[in-house]
């Protein structure tokens, strides 16, 4: 007798949604990335609870589209403000500079999970190509 064990797929909102926690789109509770703060934005190779592989999911340059895009909302309008109110130069740049960096920091490998987690939910990525020539 053998025994099948099923493992149930989560929806890909719910993968969406652990990928933005950076964990584990199947399970939720392992990591999606490599620990370290070198490693930020190296996918891991599998998840250390559930064993679900993240081989060949690329992300690629999607993330940091989505990062520019929220940041530049963000710090652009803030930047307008300041100038309207005649701040200083110096001022500015010590106040955006810092600003802009922890957005990214913090943004991009969110995003990267998010995108990574719906690129396993869909399948994307998972295949070894087939050489038919």
């Amino acid at each position: 007798m053998t025994y099948i064990d099923t493992v149930v797929r989560p929806s890909t909102m719910t993968a969406v949604m652990r990928g933005l926690r950076r964990s584990c789109p199947q399970c939720g509770r392992g990591r999606m990335f490599k620990p370290g703060w070198r490693n930020i934005l190296k996918l891991a190779d599998a998840c250390p609870h559930c064993g679900e592989h993240f081989e060949g999911i690329r992300a690629d340059d999607v993330p940091a589209y989505f990062t520019i895009l929220v940041v530049g909302h963000i710090v652009v309008p803030l930047m307008l403000v300041a100038e309207q109110h005649d701040m200083s130069t110096p001022l500015a740049i010590s106040l955006f500079l810092p600003l802009t960096l922890a957005l990214t920091a913090l943004l991009l490998p969110t995003f990267k999970g998010a995108i990574a987690a719906l690129m396993w939910s869909l399948g994307l990525g998972t295949a070894t190509p087939t050489s038919e020539l």
